[in-house]
């Protein structure tokens, strides 16, 4: 969900009419009992060399899918497609993968998987990445409004009329943009659509069945995939998981409570480290102080780049890995102790600033969002929601609804989520961290218990968003077991097997921060964790 998920309210009358006449099959319903295509042979991908330093091997290909599956030989659209192949005699097929989103590209992240994975495991398949509908390399790519989120923008807390109205009228022709660019397109960019290309890709590739390995959001794309094709599911990996009866508006305004504890937890760290950053010991007292910070950049933005709300997206993603804990305590020290800003432009930079592949992927995640299911359509039910949560947990709840405010605009019709549970699947690997911002524990287990036969994981402690190839040995244990001979820890209760969180980072520096904060461009990140996130991207 990067990261990335909730809604907003109202005119949607007038937004309805600015599209046209949606085509046959577009019509919202159950997305339980699809329309399907025949199971027949698809054409086959011509892969091509797109090999990189780090990738030596990896291979890259397109291939067409209709727009509309209920009209196989209408209208088509392109996917990018990459591949990793297997290179060992026991070959296990192939194994797609999605790092989330929506909206995430996967192109990359097959080589993430397949260089992290033990070498003997990978090598037993064709791990096979995808940009979804509409994302990234395939085409059509969606680009809504470029610059949407241009600094500086509206404080994301409405606390007047004006504020309340600027940041609806930018929801609003966020949508409109989206309506006037892509009426032909939106009523086919959601998850069901995008489960059907999943197997014409299936098809292409000439496997009866896949494997699939999904993070966040494709923890939901893999088990609405496996409900409706449930003969054709082989192995299935699901880490940090969707709540799938929250689809998509409570599941928002529960990620609001859990950044909160998040942020909460970052300033702990910074607590217990001040010797590096001269903020004091007391949590509540530094969290104060980063309330203040938002208060002097909401009157004066940072360099007039960095104001309330880009500052809440500059901290965003320590919710989502700690690793990234250290730079943006720098830049928050520095802001402090020293009157200085510079560190914190660059970690908005860094962290926050969204560039063309940024606005495609926002264009593709609220496409998709806003079409998967019903939001509330008038502000009244928003307003109210969001500050009952803010009163509670001001972090990043009213960033979040702004975030998804355009759902309230829409121009297409709502679908009905797809009800996950399954009992005809071959045991499915969950993991899940207990502290997980973007997808709270609750998701895990409710996954756990929709999914009969499946086994969960537990990163008992962990707060990071995609743990499985980060680091965590014990984790990883479970993952090369199951990717090897389909073998699942068996533990019952909540959870089938638990694993110790990893450490929290350190401070990049023991002395006093008096200069600009070292950031990920200064310095590589020193883990694969790193590298993970920033293929995952944010908000889901």
């Amino acid at each position: 969900m990067k990261k990335r998920a909730a809604a907003l309210c109202g005119a949607a009358t007038v937004m309805a009419g600015m599209v046209t006449s949606a085509p046959a099959g577009a019509s919202a319903g159950s997305a339980s009992a699809p329309r399907t295509v025949q199971n027949t042979p698809a054409a086959k991908p011509t892969w091509k060399n797109c090999r990189t330093e780090d990738q030596p091997t990896l291979q890259c290909a397109s291939l067409k899918v209709p727009l509309d599956h209920t009209r196989p030989r209408g209208r088509q659209i392109t996917l990018a497609l990459s591949r990793v192949p297997h290179t060992a005699k026991k070959y296990q097929g192939p194994l797609l993968v999605n790092p989330g989103g929506p909206g995430g590209s996967g192109l990359t992240l097959a080589g993430f998987v397949a260089s992290s994975l033990p070498k003997e495991v990978a090598a037993q398949y064709d791990v096979i990445g995808f940009d979804p509908r509409g994302v990234g390399a395939s085409k059509p790519a969606l680009d809504c409004r470029p610059r949407h989120f241009s600094p500086v923008r509206p404080d994301s807390v409405p606390s007047t009329p004006a504020i309340e109205k600027a940041n609806r009228n930018r929801a609003e022709a966020f949508a409109k943009a989206c309506a006037t660019k892509y009426a032909d397109l939106l009523p086919y960019i959601d998850t069901v659509s995008a489960v059907k290309d999943m197997d014409v890709i299936r098809r292409a590739l000439g496997a009866k069945k896949i494997n699939y390995f999904g993070y966040s959001y494709g923890t939901y794309l893999g088990a609405v995939y496996a409900k409706l094709h449930p003969s054709r599911v082989r192995r299935v990996v699901l880490d940090s998981i969707v709540d799938p009866t929250g689809v998509w508006y409570d599941d928002n305004l529960a990620q609001d409570y859990a950044f909160d504890d998040r942020h909460k937890a970052f300033m702990a760290w910074v607590a217990r480290h001040d010797a590096a950053y001269r903020l004091g010991t007391d949590p509540a007292a530094i969290e104060a102080e980063w309330y203040a910070m938002r208060e002097a950049v909401a009157r004066k933005p940072a360099d007039g780049v960095v104001g309330a709300s880009e500052l809440e997206d500059t901290f965003v993603p320590g919710g989502y890995y700690n690793g990234y804990w250290p730079y943006l305590a720098e830049a928050f020290a520095a802001f402090v102790n020293d009157k200085n800003d510079d560190p914190l432009v660059e970690a908005y930079r860094n962290f926050a600033a969204v560039d063309s592949s940024g606005d495609n992927g926002y264009s593709v995640y609220a496409a998709v969002q806003c079409r998967d299911a019903s939001w509330p359509r008038g502000w009244k039910q928003w307003g109210q929601d969001n500050w009952n949560v803010y009163a509670k947990a001001p972090f990043m709840t009213w960033n979040n609804a702004w975030y998804n405010a355009p759902c309230a605009y829409w121009p297409t019709k709502s679908l009905k989520p797809v009800d996950i549970t399954n009992s005809t699947l071959p045991p499915v690997l969950l993991f899940q961290a207990t502290d997980d911002a973007a997808t709270p524990y609750r998701g895990g287990v409710t996954v756990h218990h929709l999914l009969r036969g499946s086994s969960l994981v537990v990163e008992e402690g962990g707060g990071n968003h995609g743990i499985t190839l980060s680091g965590n040995a014990c984790l990883d244990r479970h993952l090369a077991a199951y990717l090897t001979d389909g073998t699942v820890p068996r533990g019952g209760g909540e959870a089938d097997a638990v694993c110790d969180r990893l450490p929290d980072p350190e401070p990049q520096t023991a002395q006093p921060q008096t200069a600009k904060a070292q950031t990920p461009k200064d310095a590589p990140p020193s883990s694969r964790g790193a590298t993970l996130h920033g293929l995952l991207g944010f908000r889901g």
